[in-house]
């Protein structure tokens, strides 16, 4: 029986504008991305490009090439959604730029965590510097120095990307659990003789000739004549594929980027307002109750007021519709003056207006661990209170200075944290920390940071995608932990319905 395929990877660049991320993936890819008479004209990326790259292995990925001047970060971040992994740039001459931090910080809110850095030039200056600097930027990236000019190093940045995509699952599911198609539309335009022609990465499912589709948010129906991967055509798409969708029955005018197509009758349906987890770090105090941001989702971008809900947890009030599902990844930008704060995850895709509850919380406590959705939201009226969380008003009031040490000491502790025992007179401040999102209890006496059990939680994951199922030895090691910790984890995901026993392994949970 023939090996099945790996699953389709889209690489996305990143990096700072004129670090060379055209001319490298011209280098490795033969394709000149710069399309545009301006772009040519003025020597900057400005709009997305595309490209076929195939690996050492011969498993092909699909380039997106993003520009990288600082006022092209919105057609960077419309690019950057549907990546699996990155190919940052870092220019030998220059070093870490603000363009490459604002860009990682994008990848880092979209959830993206793998990729390769390349330094770029460095038959122009000594690479070590850069590459210093770029290991310290993103630690878990192989840091390969290249010229694309000369050539140097490019077979070992092929050799590394390689590596990376062989440890990514992809989105692709198999044919017989086909998701509902989903296709971010990044250009939309007219080919003469065939009618309007709408791109993107397809996020999930597949799409092929003859299917019946819509267009939303303007909820226009079409068929689909054809489909092209990399200006081949092809029967079906699969998730994770650049796509070339050929419609009939619709005008170019009546889709335009930011658009999503869907299988006819699927359950996605524009909104308006999400709920979401949002991890902004330090930016968190410039997100006001009320205050106005640019959500960026798919590749459409979107005004909103953001509502406080307590914690990590906000609703987002957008003035234009998104299509999103449950898991997606979003970024959050502030306005003026444009900056990336941070991104998160949708929650809940179909929220209605609601304001902070003890009951909110608990809920989206829940959905953010993987629990199905059993219950409505509190009314916004006569919230209550949880303790250390919220005001009477429903505002966040400050965690108490014995919380926020205890926070930090389960944060610093990730994935060992001290027993219950050990923690003497703070563990009275537990139920405020659960309370407030900060604090996951796992088995009887064990709380874990929320970041940890994330941590935790993708690894065992990928594992499984990986090799089928994962025992607890297994995840010890995987996680460089003790057997109390990984059994621990192991057992909570299964009360969570992450995993389920299968003899002494552990595997996926169907959901």
């Amino acid at each position: 029986m023939a090996e099945p395929a790996a699953p389709p990877l889209t690489l996305g660049t990143a990096g700072h504008i004129d670090h060379g991320k055209t001319a490298l993936v011209a280098a490795l890819t033969g394709v000149d991305t710069d399309r545009l008479p301006e772009e040519r004209a003025r020597g900057i990326s400005i709009a997305l490009g595309y490209a076929r790259l195939e690996l050492p292995s011969g498993r092909p990925l699909s380039v997106v090439d993003v520009p990288g001047h600082e006022r092209f970060v919105r057609t960077m971040v419309a690019g950057a959604t549907g990546i699996d992994m990155f190919l940052m740039t870092v220019a030998a001459d220059d070093g870490v730029m603000p363009q490459t931090r604002e860009h990682a910080a994008v990848l880092a809110g979209l959830g993206v965590r793998s990729g390769v850095v390349a330094v770029t030039k460095s038959d122009v200056l000594d690479p070590a510097p850069a590459s210093e600097e770029a290991a310290g930027l993103l630690p878990d990236a192989p840091v390969v120095a290249v010229s694309a000019r000369t050539g140097q190093g490019l077979d070992e940045l092929r050799a590394a990307l390689d590596g990376v995509a062989g440890e990514l699952p992809g989105r692709a599911v198999s044919w017989e659990e086909a998701a509902e198609a989903r296709l971010h539309v990044d250009r939309a335009f007219t080919i003469r003789g065939a009618g309007t022609v709408v791109t993107g990465t397809l996020w999930t499912g597949s799409i092929g000739r003859g299917d019946a589709v819509e267009i939303l948010p303007p909820e226009r129906r079409a068929r689909v004549r054809g489909v092209e991967v990399h200006d081949r055509a092809v029967q079906r798409a699969r998730a994770g594929q650049r796509v070339a969708v050929n419609l009939a029955g619709v005008e170019v005018r009546e889709v335009a980027r930011g658009d999503v197509v869907v299988g006819a009758g699927a359950r996605l349906r524009p909104t308006h307002i999400l709920d979401a987890e949002l991890d902004l770090g330090e930016r968190r105090h410039r997100l006001s109750d009320g205050g106005r941001v640019q959500v960026h989702h798919g590749t459409r971008e979107s005004p909103a007021r953001v509502a406080p809900l307590g914690g990590r947890f906000f609703q987002l009030r957008l003035e234009q519709p998104v299509v999103a599902a449950v898991g997606d990844r979003l970024i959050v930008r502030q306005i003026a003056p444009p900056d990336t704060l941070g991104g998160g995850v949708v929650l809940d895709p179909a929220a209605r207006r609601h304001g902070p509850s003890r009951d909110v919380l608990a809920r989206l406590e829940r959905l953010s661990r993987g629990e199905a959705d059993v219950e409505e939201p509190a009314p916004a009226t006569g919230p209550k209170r949880a303790p250390g969380t919220a005001d009477a008003d429903g505002h966040d009031r400050p965690l108490s200075a014995a919380a926020l040490a205890l926070e930090q000491r389960l944060r610093e502790a990730a994935l060992e944290p001290p027993i219950e025992a050990e923690l003497g007179a703070a563990a009275a401040e537990l139920p405020v920390l659960r309370a407030a999102g900060r604090a996951v209890r796992v088995g009887r006496s064990l709380h874990f940071h929320p970041a940890a059990v994330t941590e935790a939680q993708r690894a065992v994951v990928a594992y499984i995608e990986r090799n089928g199922a994962i025992t607890i030895a297994q995840l010890r090691d995987e996680l460089g932990t003790t057997r109390k910790f990984a059994q621990a984890l192991l057992e909570h995901f299964d009360g969570e319905k992450v995993t389920r026993r299968a003899g002494d392994a552990h595997v996926l949970r169907r959901r």
